[in-house]
């Protein structure tokens, strides 16, 4: 377990995405796979819609929020803190937020995805487009944090508290 407490934080806030994201993967995967609603609503009784489709659109756009709000805060705050310990972490920061640009543009890929499920067309179509775009997503985020987790490691420490 990581001895710096911003670490620790950062890992925190990282599970707490990492799990969201696996719930709205599992609960497309779930509605692609055709699965009944009651199913669903077995496995997700916290969620109090019936309908398969609002609790995946639901999910989708909670995670994305959550998502683009971390990132937000991470390029006003943090990336800028970052960089004054020093440039030879301008590499590091560059990647960071080249990632969150790219993850911004698959966060807009699924919310517009997660909307139309209950739009005009079928909803297979629909289905199809979430879980695929939430593939892509999925993909880069996890490889996004991992990254991040590694390479703030020394610098957080080296900060000793949150920027102001």
């Amino acid at each position: 377990m990581a001895t710096n407490p911003l670490h620790r934080e950062l890992l925190g806030v990282h599970e707490m995405i990492r799990a969201d994201l696996a719930r709205v993967m599992t609960l497309a995967d779930d509605a692609a796979g055709g699965a009944v609603p009651e199913e669903i609503q077995e496995r997700l009784g916290e969620l109090k819609s019936s309908s398969i489709l609002w609790q995946l659109k639901l999910g989708c756009l909670r995670h994305c929020r959550f998502v683009h709000s971390h990132h937000s805060l991470e390029d006003a705050r943090l990336f800028p803190a970052i960089r004054r310990l020093g440039p030879e972490l301008d590499p590091v920061v560059d990647r960071l937020e080249a990632d969150h640009r790219s993850v911004s543009v698959l966060l807009a890929t699924v919310e517009g995805a997660a909307v139309e499920l209950d739009g005009e067309e079928t909803a297979e179509d629909a289905r199809r487009r979430v879980v695929e775009s939430l593939g892509e997503l999925g993909g880069l985020l996890l490889d996004h944090l991992a990254f991040e987790e590694e390479a703030l490691e020394e610098p957080l420490g080296r900060m000793g508290s949150w920027p102001a």
